[in-house]
Parts: C-alpha cells; structure tokens; sequence
C-alpha cells in the first residue's frame, strides 16, 4: 500500500514536494514530509513521478513509457497488457466509495499490513535513519 512513495518521503526526497499514495497511505506521506495530493491519481514534479494505487501505477508506467519512447510505444504497451479499465464497479477512488466500503477496506488493509509486518520496525527505521544521513552527506557542498 503506497510503498514506493513511502520510501521516497523517508528518504526526504519528497519534503515540501507534491505527491500520491494509496488513499489509506496519504496521512503517513504527509506526516514523512510530503505535499500528499490525495485526489490524484498520478502526480509528477520535476523528476519524481508517484501514483496512488495498483492501476494507477499502470497508468504511470504507460506515462513514463509515453515520455520516454513516444506515444505509439506507450500506446502498445497498453495494448500487449490489454490494459482497457472497464470496472464492473465505481468504487475505485476513496471518495466514491460507501462509507461501508471504505470501513471494510481499512479493516482488510489493517490486517493485510498485521500479516505482513514480518520485517522489524527497528530495521525499517534504521534503514531510513541511513538512507537520510547518506542523503545529508550527498548534499553537502565540497569545502
């Protein structure tokens, strides 16, 4: 859930920036520095592009191919993936969703995240820690 701009806001490569996560993510994008842009689906400042979701990193993978090789390329990678959104249901953006919904997706979210914290919060932590101070040594001027 919103892993990559997590990791990217730890880091501090996202301070004042603005950015996207999954919509469940964006208190913690916020609270790690970001300008958290929760109604966009994708958002790009300068060389940092993140987008908020599963489907929304296809569509920022099809951008970023767009960008980097031309729209026809982007436009036939959609076409091998097949990628054509049809959802049977609107209920994709947190904001259309029932508040029903919205509860029974925290709450599975919440136990995905239980199941899945098989990595120490200590180690998490101290790979930020090291990530940051090696940010803060890149960036010191040469004396």
């Amino acid at each position: 859930m919103g892993t990559g701009s997590r990791v990217l806001a730890a880091a501090g490569l996202l301070d004042g920036r603005p950015a996207t996560t999954h919509w469940l993510a964006q208190p913690i994008l916020r609270a790690l520095g970001a300008d958290a842009r929760p109604d966009e689906r994708i958002v790009r400042d300068g060389s940092i592009a993140t987008a908020a979701g599963v489907s929304a990193g296809i569509d920022l993978a099809l951008w970023l191919v767009g960008e980097v090789f031309g729209a026809e390329q982007a436009q036939t990678a959609q076409s091998i993936i097949e990628y054509d959104p049809q959802p049977p249901y609107d209920a994709g953006h947190v904001g259309k969703a029932s508040r029903a919904v919205r509860l029974a997706a925290t709450a599975q979210q919440a136990r995905t995240v239980m199941f899945s914290a098989a990595v120490p919060q200590l180690a998490w932590r101290s790979a930020i820690r090291r990530v940051r101070a090696r940010g803060k040594v890149l960036r010191r001027p040469a004396t």
